[in-house]
């Protein structure tokens, strides 16, 4: 419980920052603004996504014009996927996040203030809590996932 509420109403999400996040060394502006945010991050890898793991992350895309190039993109170098967890984490970290087209995302987002193009947007999010839970265990068994609180928790949330 947390200032009489029960913690059910906190949510994990999944997240990735892409090679190109990585590349210019966007990696600590980043985790900086989601911890700011108030979320937590509960898991964290940094490697190097294969051609298989790409397919598995984005089979939903199979078939799309643009599915080639996503997965070239994706493994061209390393990239640091995440989970991440706090109330209403999907929705926060999608705001936070901006559009997925860079040039329409607003100044201030993650993608607005770092991204120039649709194609090179530095960072993924899942777009729900279904689709979280898909992406989260294609990257993170359960027992990667660490259950801690944060010191200011209690100032977060009501």
């Amino acid at each position: 419980m947390l200032g009489g509420k029960v913690m059910s109403e906190f949510v994990r999400t999944f997240v990735m920052l892409k090679p190109d996040a990585v590349a210019r060394g966007l990696i600590g502006e980043i985790i900086t603004r989601i911890e700011r945010k108030g979320l937590k991050i509960v898991a964290m890898k940094f490697l190097q996504v294969s051609k298989e793991l790409a397919e598995t992350q984005y089979a939903v895309h199979k078939g799309k014009s643009f599915f080639e190039p996503l997965i070239e993109y994706i493994t061209s170098g390393p990239s640091l996927p995440m989970v991440v967890e706090g109330k209403n984490a999907v929705q926060a970290v999608r705001t936070l996040i901006g559009k997925t087209n860079s040039l329409e995302a607003n100044p201030g987002t993650i993608r607005g203030d770092f991204g120039m193009t649709l194609e090179r947007n530095v960072i993924h999010a899942a777009d729900s809590v279904e689709n979280a839970k898909i992406e989260m265990a294609v990257y993170f068994k359960e027992e990667e996932i660490v259950k801690y609180k944060r010191i200011d928790e209690q100032w977060l949330y009501e």
